[in-house]
Protein backbone atom coordinates (compact mmCIF):
# COMPACT_ATOMS: atom_id res chain seq x y z
CA UNK A 1 0.00 0.00 0.00
CA UNK A 2 1.27 3.68 -1.33
CA UNK A 3 1.82 5.68 2.62
CA UNK A 4 1.27 9.55 1.52
CA UNK A 5 2.71 11.53 4.33
CA UNK A 6 0.99 15.63 4.49
CA UNK A 7 -0.83 17.89 6.44
CA UNK A 8 -3.71 19.18 6.10
CA UNK A 9 -4.59 22.20 3.89
CA UNK A 10 -1.80 21.65 1.94
CA UNK A 11 -2.23 21.77 -1.51
CA UNK A 12 0.49 19.97 -2.96
CA UNK A 13 -0.74 16.62 -0.16
CA UNK A 14 -4.17 16.96 -1.45
CA UNK A 15 -3.44 17.05 -5.23
CA UNK A 16 -1.52 13.98 -4.53
CA UNK A 17 -4.99 12.46 -2.27
CA UNK A 18 -6.76 13.59 -5.29
CA UNK A 19 -3.72 11.82 -8.20
CA UNK A 20 -4.35 8.39 -6.44
CA UNK A 21 -7.71 8.29 -5.21
CA UNK A 22 -8.62 9.28 -8.89
CA UNK A 23 -6.38 6.21 -10.27
CA UNK A 24 -8.14 3.87 -7.80
CA UNK A 25 -4.81 3.05 -5.85
CA UNK A 26 -5.21 2.35 -2.39
CA UNK A 27 -3.33 4.91 -0.30
CA UNK A 28 -2.85 5.50 3.47
CA UNK A 29 -3.15 9.13 4.12
CA UNK A 30 -0.76 10.37 7.24
CA UNK A 31 -1.20 13.97 8.72
CA UNK A 32 1.89 14.29 10.57
CA UNK A 33 0.99 17.28 12.35
CA UNK A 34 -1.51 15.72 13.91
CA UNK A 35 1.33 12.83 15.02
CA UNK A 36 4.67 13.59 16.07
CA UNK A 37 6.17 9.61 15.56
CA UNK A 38 4.38 9.38 12.30
CA UNK A 39 6.06 12.59 11.62
CA UNK A 40 9.28 11.23 12.89
CA UNK A 41 8.76 8.47 10.60
CA UNK A 42 8.42 10.62 7.39
CA UNK A 43 11.44 11.92 8.34
CA UNK A 44 13.13 8.87 8.02
CA UNK A 45 11.80 7.77 4.72
CA UNK A 46 12.62 11.61 3.42
CA UNK A 47 16.02 11.56 5.21
CA UNK A 48 15.26 14.64 7.17
CA UNK A 49 13.66 16.98 4.76
CA UNK A 50 10.55 17.99 6.01
CA UNK A 51 8.93 19.07 2.53
CA UNK A 52 5.43 17.20 1.90
CA UNK A 53 4.08 15.02 0.91
CA UNK A 54 6.09 12.45 1.14
CA UNK A 55 4.86 9.89 -0.39
CA UNK A 56 6.01 5.85 -0.06
CA UNK A 57 5.50 3.65 -3.32
CA UNK A 58 6.55 0.12 -2.78
CA UNK A 59 9.94 1.16 -1.21
CA UNK A 60 10.38 4.51 -3.62
CA UNK A 61 10.04 7.69 -1.96
CA UNK A 62 8.77 10.70 -3.39
CA UNK A 63 9.50 13.97 -1.47
CA UNK A 64 6.69 16.82 -3.06
CA UNK A 65 3.91 16.22 -5.34
CA UNK A 66 5.28 15.81 -8.46
CA UNK A 67 8.80 14.09 -7.63
CA UNK A 68 12.26 15.37 -6.80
Amino acid sequence: MVLIFGKEHCPYTSAAIDDYSRRDIEFQYIDVKKDRAELERMLGYSGGHRRVPVIVDEGKVTIGWGGT
